[in-house]
């Protein structure tokens, strides 16, 4: 039986979500890849994240999407139901990536020192 895929939400052109893909293959791991612009995050889904990594660890408060909203949309995000419509809608805003570990871990961006016993794991 092989192992369940590896699942990692982000944006195609974002840089830190090519490197992570990039040693995911180059380590012989399966990945779905899921476009967050092109497929909607769902609430159950970024519930889940929140739940495990705290909804802070997901906004994305340095990028130009958090630049680019409004002082009172920023405002707004305060908790996690707050936070979880504003990901909803503007995906960018998703601190990236996101990866489902066949394990049942969350992880948010990447770190090539902290992924490394993962990517040796099945390489």
């Amino acid at each position: 039986m092989s192992p369940s895929p590896i699942r990692l939400y982000g944006i195609p052109n974002c840089d830190t979500v090519k490197k992570a893909r990039k040693a995911l293959a180059d380590a012989g791991h399966e990945v779905v890849f899921i476009d967050v612009k092109k497929q909607a995050l769902d609430a159950p889904t970024l519930k889940g994240w929140m739940q495990t990594l705290g909804w802070e660890a997901l906004v994305n408060r340095r990028g130009t999407t958090w630049r680019g909203l409004s002082a009172a949309q920023q405002g707004a995000v305060v908790d996690a139901a707050s936070a979880c419509v504003a990901l909803q809608e503007n995906p960018s805003l998703m601190k990236r990536p996101v990866v489902e570990w066949p394990d049942g871990a969350v992880t948010v961006g990447y770190d090539a020192p902290a992924w490394a016993p993962r990517l040796q794991a099945r390489a």
